[in-house]
């Protein structure tokens, strides 16, 4: 029988704490595209997901109102300004 490196993720860890399990779920660099809203000053940005939810992230390379790539919680630079569209199914 072949085990996922998820599973033995989990299995190997399983000492650390529940956020270190989930965090072991999600598929390391994902990058997803946010819209800058604020450069904090501090090396950090707020910005605005897809879906109207704002966070912060590390990071101050991009002006407000640019799309950035978000990985792993930083900036990793400017995205182009696409158009995007959503389809019911």
């Amino acid at each position: 029988m072949h085990s996922s490196p998820i599973n033995k993720e989990i299995i190997d860890h399983g000492n650390h704490n529940i956020w270190q399990q989930f965090k072991a779920l999600i598929p390391e660099g994902v990058r997803i595209v946010a819209t800058i809203t604020a450069n904090n000053g501090n090396g950090t940005s707020q910005v605005e997901l897809r879906d109207g939810s704002v966070i912060t992230v590390k990071g101050e390379s991009v002006s407000v109102g640019k799309k950035v790539f978000i990985q792993n919680g930083e900036v990793k630079g400017a995205a182009p300004n696409l158009a995007r569209y959503e389809v019911e199914v």
